[in-house]
This record gives structure tokens, C-alpha cells and sequence, in this order.
């Protein structure tokens, strides 16, 4: 097993296949709770489980390694946590998934902008071909009523920056902190915070344990031991011994794991979304990290 956890390429298929349920573990959760109480009981729980490693290793880590923790907890492990569960009271999770696919894209865009990554013409060509594909989603992203739904799956794209965001930071600025101890920092950072909302939001108070609630709790006790704490554990890992560009090509797969589960669940599927998905692919595929990079090449 321990074998397995070095390979990058079984990280990635668990990470993928963990992450693509979540989108419908939303969707099911939001049946009985706001997208405020999903956020904050995920990161909060998190926070409890993993609390174990995150206070020694805060305890020994150095002001500025902390900052770039608290930072990353924010951008990767808090804020997105939010933005998913409010912008799929308006889009399917089958949407969510296939834009969550731009992580890659930012990464490229970002990591040329402010980390001094340099790209080459068939990558800067593959993040717009991506755009494009984003755009067309978003376009013709539509709820039940003819009202376009841009605003809610612009909050995915959002997700989609503070992922490129964060991985791009651990991989330049926390690449000494161990994967277990800084997923474990991160969410103790942020567990506090998350329990405040909990409390505020009326979770503990107004929460009804009848079969519909519980099942809820049950989707959502999954998404956040599951899609939360382990896969971020695994997701630091993979970042730290490959790339964030490498990392961040789970979202080759997350697409198809998401769309499955929405189809499975009855969703409706256009071939727009086929089309807006391809381009987005085929825009991950140009930017792919190239070994012989050697801006891309673990470092």
C-alpha cells in the first residue's frame, strides 16, 4: 500500500474519483442543508479530524511558513468549500464538474503571471482554447426557468483560481512542510472560523433529524472525511512529488466521474456540454507539463 501511495499516476485516479463524486454529494446535501452549514461543517469537521497533526505542526512551524499555511488554507481549503454548494443551487453538478476542469488553465495563466513560470505558444494556445469552452458552459448554463445561470458558474470559476492559486503556492512555498502536517495546518487554521459560521447559521439548533436530514448527514459526513480531509492529504502529496501543472491534471478525469454520477441521477445533458467540455480537455492537453520543460520539472 505504501507503494502505491509514492505512485503518482494511483493518486491521481483516487483523487480523481474521490473529487468527481463530491460534486454530486453536493447536490444531495443541499437537499436539507444551506450552502453556508455544507462549507463550514466540512472544513470544520476537517479541522477536528486532522487537529491531531495540525496543532504540533503549527506549534514548530516558523511565521513566515505560517502565513503561506493560512494563506493556502484560505485559497484551497475554506473559501471554495463555500463557493461550490452556492453556485449548485443554480447549476448542475454535472457543470460544476466539467469547469472545475480550468484549474490547469489558471495554473499555466497564474504561474506565468506571478510565479515567473514560462509558457509556451501551444500552452498560452490551449488556455484559450479552455476559456472558450468555460464561456460556452457558462453561456448556456440554465436552470429550469430561462434565466442564464453566469453568475453562479462564474463562482465555480472563482473555485477554480484559488485552486491554481494554492497549488502554485505549495508547491513554491511550502514544499519543505510535509503533505500530512500541512493539510493538517491548514484546516486547524480554519477550523475555528468554520465552527463560528456553523454556530451563526443555526446548524446545531435547527437541524431536524428525520430520514431526510440524516441521509443528508450522511452524504455530507462522506464528502467532507472522504472529499475533504483525505483527498486534500493525498492532493498535497501529489503536488509536492510531481507539479502543481501534474496535480492539477486530475481535472483530465473529474469531468467524467461528475458527468457519470449526474446521468446516474437523472440530470439533463447537452451536447453543448460536450462540446464546452472537449475544448476545455483539449485546452488541458496543450498546456500538459512537458518533461523536457525544465520550468515544469519537479523541483
Amino acid at each position: 500500500m505504501k507503494n502505491l501511495l509514492e505512485n503518482r499516476w494511483f493518486l491521481l485516479i483516487i483523487i480523481a474519483l474521490t473529487w468527481g463524486s463530491s460534486f454530486i454529494l453536493i447536490k444531495k446535501t443541499l437537499i436539507s442543508f444551506t450552502p453556508l452549514e455544507i462549507g463550514a461543517f466540512r472544513v470544520g469537521v476537517s479541522g477536528l479530524i486532522m487537529s491531531i497533526y495540525g496543532i504540533p505542526a503549527l506549534l514548530k512551524m516558523k511565521k513566515k511558513t505560517l502565513f503561506w499555511v493560512t494563506v493556502s488554507g484560505f485559497l484551497g481549503n475554506f473559501l471554495p468549500m463555500f463557493l461550490f454548494p452556492i453556485a449548485q443551487t443554480h447549476i448542475s453538478s454535472s457543470i460544476a464538474g466539467i469547469l472545475n476542469s480550468l484549474v490547469p488553465v489558471f495554473v499555466l495563466v497564474l504561474g506565468f503571471l506571478f510565479f515567473g513560470i514560462k509558457s509556451r505558444w501551444f500552452q498560452l494556445i490551449g488556455a484559450v482554447i479552455g476559456f472558450i469552452g468555460a464561456a460556452l458552459l457558462m453561456y448556456y448554463s440554465k436552470s429550469s426557468s430561462t434565466d442564464s445561470q453566469i453568475g453562479y458558474a462564474l463562482l465555480i470559476v472563482l473555485a477554480t483560481i484559488c485552486y491554481a492559486t494554492n497549488g502554485l503556492i505549495v508547491k513554491e512555498k511550502l514544499q519543505h512542510v510535509p503533505s500530512l502536517q500541512l493539510s493538517g495546518g491548514v484546516f486547524t487554521i480554519w477550523m475555528i472560523p468554520s465552527f463560528v459560521l456553523l454556530i451563526f447559521s443555526g446548524f446545531f439548533e435547527n437541524t431536524n433529524l428525520d430520514s431526510e436530514t440524516l441521509q443528508s448527514l450522511g452524504y455530507l459526513s462522506i464528502l467532507t472525511i472522504m472529499g475533504t480531509a483525505i483527498a486534500m492529504i493525498l492532493y498535497f502529496k501529489l503536488i509536492q512529488s510531481t507539479s502543481p501543472i501534474f496535480a492539477s491534471t486530475v481535472t483530465y478525469l473529474l469531468p467524467v466521474v461528475a458527468v457519470m454520477w449526474g446521468l446516474i441521477d437523472g440530470e439533463e445533458f447537452s451536447i453543448i456540454y460536450v462540446i464546452g467540455g472537449l475544448l476545455i480537455l483539449i485546452g488541458i492537453y496543450l498546456i500538459r507539463e512537458k518533461k523536457k520543460d525544465p520550468h515544469l520539472i519537479p523541483r
